[in-house]
Formats: structure tokens, C-alpha cells, sequence
């Protein structure tokens, strides 16, 4: 049996993510204190894959989880879930709202529902923990008053919801990553999603012509962030995701181009796209730039033949 880490403890958003995907039907799940510790138990070799939340629509993308990302050894995203999270206000059974002092939740979680708690609980100690259910347990312990977390949370730790639906924007959704260490991509499927993260120098136009490579190839790009490098002034990691698959003619092409064009480029998975959405429309594919043998190229190539086998990161 396998087994895959997950933000916990047990009841949080990323369990029941994790929960959605065909690969936890049969493993063993298992909670870690942390983002960051997942993702070091499935470097280490504790797991064979972990879940970790990397983009909120409301906050952004979890900035720890980008970082950690492009760290050695190399890690790829095999599969995501999306989740529209709904928080539910939870106490000690026989207490209301009159009695609650302080309120806690994961940051995200205070993040989207700053509003909510402003205006229903103003007096309130707002406070962070590691995840939803651990503020949950936190009440259950008598540590704080009240919890913003999922109601599975409450069921878990015998808590009463104050109020359902929690939010301060009701549409909210969180995107999550299972990760593993590198190996052969998940088959193509026509609505794939790849992610990687390249620097470039500090030059004008640097970005702008990484930018060109994906767009003369007719690849949508679906997300950029920047993220700095920590040994470096004014130099950062770009986080893209695009729509494609590594296997793809287009997709190869422009990785390959961005190896050759950029100083480093971390790639980070291609896998199918979570919802129900109609396939992407073919773009066209063109020659690729340049000269074939040069050894530009020649390198360019056998790296991406890497990615498609799994042994390159």
C-alpha cells in the first residue's frame, strides 16, 4: 500500500482534496504539521506522494509551497483538486456567540473570512494556526474560543457550528497539488495543465522573450507569479502554469526553447486539469527556431526526452 502525506491534522480542506483523487482510494493517508513538511517526507523518500494547497482564489498562491517547489532534490505535480471551501464557525457545545473572545484558523482561512469576523465577532482575538483542524482541536482543548474551519472539523473534534458558510466572498476555491519525486508524466489527456518555474537575467526584455516562446507556439498562459531568489537581489523564480502537456509537440518545443533561453527552468509536472471544462483547441505547432544541430539545441532536446521519461527534473 502506498502512502500519501497530507497538510493536517485529520478533517482539513487538504484531506478532504486529497480524498477526491483516484491515487488515496487505496493509501494510506497520512497527516504532517505542515505544507512544508509534506513536502520534504515525499523528498525524503517517507512517502510516495504528498498533498499541499498552492493556490487560493482569493489570496494567491501559497508562497512556502512555490519556494519549497523549486528546491532540491526535484519535485513534479502529478495531479491537482480543486475545492470551493466553505468554513463553518465552530465552539464547545452550550456556548454562543456572546462567549467567544478569540477565533482562530489557518491564514488563508482568517484571509477569507476577515470581513465576516469583523463584522460578526468585532471584539475577537484573531488568531493563525498551522491548519483549519488544528484550530479546530484547539477549541476542543479549551486553547481558543471558536474555530473557522470546515464542518467535517466539528464533527471530528464534537464542536457545534455557530454559523454555516462562513465567507466574506461565497465562490472561493482552493487549488491543491499532489506531488511526487520526478517520474513518467500522467498520459496526455487534451485538458492538461503544465507548471514549471524559470529565471531569466536581469536584462530588459528578459521576461517578454520567455513570454514569446509559449506565446508564438499558441500556448495559454493560465498563471505567473514571481517569487525571489533567496541568494540574490532583484532576481526572482517566474511560476507559470500553462494549458498542455510535456508530450505535446507545441508544449516541448517551448520548453525546450526556454532551456536554452533561460538561466535555469525548474520543470514541475504536466497532468490533467481539474474540472469539467471542454478540451483546449489545437494551436499550431511551428519548426522549431534555429539551427537543429547546434548544441544548444541538441542539449535542449535530450533534457526534454528526460522529462518525458521521468528522469529529468
Amino acid at each position: 500500500m502506498s502512502r500519501i502525506a497530507f497538510l493536517g491534522p485529520h478533517a482539513t480542506f487538504t484531506e478532504q482534496a486529497l480524498r477526491s483523487l483516484p491515487e488515496a482510494s487505496d493509501a494510506e493517508l497520512v497527516p504532517f504539521a505542515g505544507s512544508l513538511a509534506v513536502l520534504a517526507a515525499v523528498r525524503d523518500g517517507e512517502v510516495e506522494a504528498g498533498c499541499v494547497p498552492i493556490e487560493n482564489s482569493v489570496e494567491g498562491a501559497v508562497p512556502a509551497v512555490l519556494d519549497s517547489l523549486v528546491e532540491d532534490p526535484p519535485l513534479v505535480i502529478v495531479r491537482e483538486a480543486v475545492l470551493a471551501v466553505r468554513f463553518a464557525l465552530l465552539v464547545r457545545p452550550g456556548r454562543t456567540v456572546d462567549d467567544v473572545r478569540s477565533v482562530a484558523s489557518h491564514p488563508h482561512g482568517i484571509a477569507q473570512t476577515r470581513g465576516w469576523i469583523a463584522e460578526h465577532l468585532p471584539g475577537a482575538d484573531v488568531r493563525t494556526t498551522t491548519s483549519t483542524s488544528e484550530a479546530a482541536a484547539q477549541v476542543a482543548r479549551g486553547e481558543v474560543d471558536a474555530a473557522v474551519a470546515a464542518p467535517l472539523a466539528g464533527e471530528l473534534h464534537g464542536l457545534h457550528a455557530l454559523h454555516d458558510d462562513v465567507a466574506d466572498n461565497r465562490g472561493a476555491i482552493t487549488r491543491f497539488a499532489l506531488v511526487s519525486r520526478p517520474t513518467t508524466p500522467p498520459a496526455a489527456t487534451g485538458r492538461d495543465r503544465t507548471t514549471l518555474a524559470a529565471t531569466t537575467q536581469n536584462r530588459p526584455g528578459a521576461l517578454l522573450g520567455l513570454l514569446t516562446e509559449l506565446t508564438m507556439r499558441g500556448i495559454d498562459l493560465t498563471r505567473i507569479e514571481s517569487r525571489p531568489l533567496k541568494d540574490r537581489h532583484a532576481e526572482y523564480w517566474f511560476h507559470l502554469d500553462c494549458t498542455g502537456h510535456v508530450a505535446e509537440p507545441a508544449m516541448g518545443e517551448a520548453l525546450a526553447a526556454l532551456h536554452r533561453r533561460c538561466d535555469k527552468v525548474r520543470y514541475l509536472g504536466s497532468y490533467p486539469r481539474a474540472g469539467n471544462g471542454a478540451a483546449d483547441a489545437a494551436g499550431p505547432t511551428p519548426a522549431p527556431f534555429g539551427d537543429p544541430d547546434a548544441d544548444g539545441f541538441r542539449a535542449a532536446e535530450e533534457w526534454l526526452a528526460g522529462l518525458r521519461a521521468g528522469t529529468r527534473a
